[in-house]
């Protein structure tokens, strides 16, 4: 059973970077799609950017365009998010998830099949 494990968050003030990773038990590239998902407080959980092992091709939700980037490292298993310019409201616990459905169709949190436990990231001064 592959297991997804989230590093790298905390607490960080408006307007720096930090970047989540996210280490799989086996080789990522066993799975087609693999993404990060966020859910704020008070609010439901929501797709953030998502990377595709077929032809690395990548998405991201509309708020978190040209400052996020999702990356993998397939020697390491492990994906990366890199978050720029981080805002309050990016606050969230982030979720990295994993799929085999070849088919599966961003931002869809239920065609995700392998999910982390979750780290959080608090943007405030």
């Amino acid at each position: 059973q592959l297991q997804l494990v989230e590093s790298g968050g905390g607490l960080v003030q408006p307007g720096r970077s930090l970047r989540l990773s996210c280490a799989a038990s086996r080789s990522i590239l066993d799975y087609y799609n693999i993404g990060w998902f966020r859910r704020a407080p008070g609010k439901e959980r929501e797709g953030v950017s998502c990377i595709s092992n077929d032809d690395g091709s990548t998405d991201y939700a509309d708020s978190v365009k040209g400052r996020f980037t999702i990356s993998r490292d397939v020697a390491k298993n492990t994906v990366y998010l890199a978050m720029n310019s981080l805002r309050p409201e990016a606050t969230a616990v982030y979720y990295c998830a994993e799929t085999a459905y070849p088919n599966y169709v961003w931002p869809d949190a239920l065609g995700m099949e392998i999910w982390g436990e979750g780290i959080l990231v608090t943007v405030s001064a």
